[in-house]
């Protein structure tokens, strides 16, 4: 292959992974507005939303894995360890950061929660900190300032004297950051092992399954209408499997430090279709939070490149 071609395949590769990058971002961010539409117009349960969510994804990404990687689905049931952690990163990781995100959103706005979800980043360096026995950069402190003057604004406005989102609002919003830290530094070792379309795939399955249970499913009245089903059908195909698939392709094509980066649309979508989609105010002070938030995780990520 001639330089010219080589390079044109390289520029081909990045721009694709660019783009896939940003659209599964964008349709992460489209699942939450979805979310908040079935919450505020047809008054479902965010229990109910999550255990359909993730039993149904988590079939559709398993099916996938089949295809592809049948044998790692096979001995990752056969390793007891990996096996064990498995069923950790199910229920403490995936069904926990799944749940307490819908609830969230439930409970405040779409634009709202994947905000607050995004102050993960933030916990994940203090524990990596604690964990090394070493003091945060400069960066880093400063990192974690933006983070809580962020926080800080989207909840009061600057009014040190007055919440503008209700309680619960924040507070499943801050426990969907814990859960995202959980998700993302609990299956790193059997990810790297084996594939994280087949983690991911099991972890939706039994995660799904237990809050199935926990929850009652069976005993929730659903009234099943258009409106339903379509942005059921949207959560599932499109803000799980299909934005999965995507961000996946587009780590593949350009690196997770680059589309860790990119991902930072999904706050942003979430916030503009919800604002345009179902109506939902935001004001000055909303953005400035969201900027400041964003901002943390993209310095957060520029410090991981560099070590």
């Amino acid at each position: 292959m001639n330089p010219d071609s080589k390079d044109s395949l390289n520029k081909s590769k990045t721009a694709r992974g660019i783009f896939f990058t940003l659209a599964g971002g964008t349709m992460w961010g489209f699942s939450g507005t979805c979310g908040q539409y079935l919450f505020t117009y047809k008054n479902l349960d965010s229990a109910w939303v999550t255990v359909t969510r993730m039993i149904c994804a988590g079939i559709i990404l398993l099916v996938l894995a089949f295809i592809k990687q049948r044998k790692e689905m096979k001995e990752i049931m056969q390793d007891k360890r990996d096996r064990r952690q498995l069923f950790i990163f199910s229920i403490f990781g995936l069904m926990f950061c799944q749940y307490s995100y819908m609830t969230a959103i439930s409970h405040s706005n779409a634009g709202t929660a994947t905000v607050l979800q995004y102050l993960g980043p933030v916990l994940i360096m203090i524990v990596s900190c604690f964990m090394a026995k070493k003091l945060p950069s400069g960066r880093e402190v400063f990192a974690i300032i933006l983070a809580v003057a962020g926080t800080f604004l989207l909840a009061t406005h600057g009014n040190i004297h007055s919440l503008v989102i209700s309680n619960l609002g924040l507070a499943w919003g801050l426990l969907s950051a814990v859960a995202l830290m959980s998700y993302t530094m609990l299956p790193e070792k059997i990810i790297g092992r084996w594939g994280s379309t087949v983690v991911t795939g099991y972890g939706m399955l039994i995660g799904g399954i237990f809050l199935f249970f926990a929850t009652r499913y069976w005993t929730v009245r659903v009234t099943f209408d258009l409106g339903t089903v379509l942005g059921l059908a949207a959560i599932v195909l499109i803000g799980t499997a299909l934005s999965f698939t995507l961000y996946l392709q587009g780590v593949s094509d350009i690196g997770s430090v680059k589309a860790s980066m990119l991902a930072c649309i999904e706050p942003v979508s979430a916030t503009v279709i919800s604002a345009l989609w179902l109506g939902t105010d935001f004001t000055v002070m909303d953005f400035a939070g969201l900027a400041a938030i964003i901002t943390t995780v993209l310095l957060l990520t520029q410090r991981k490149r560099r070590g």
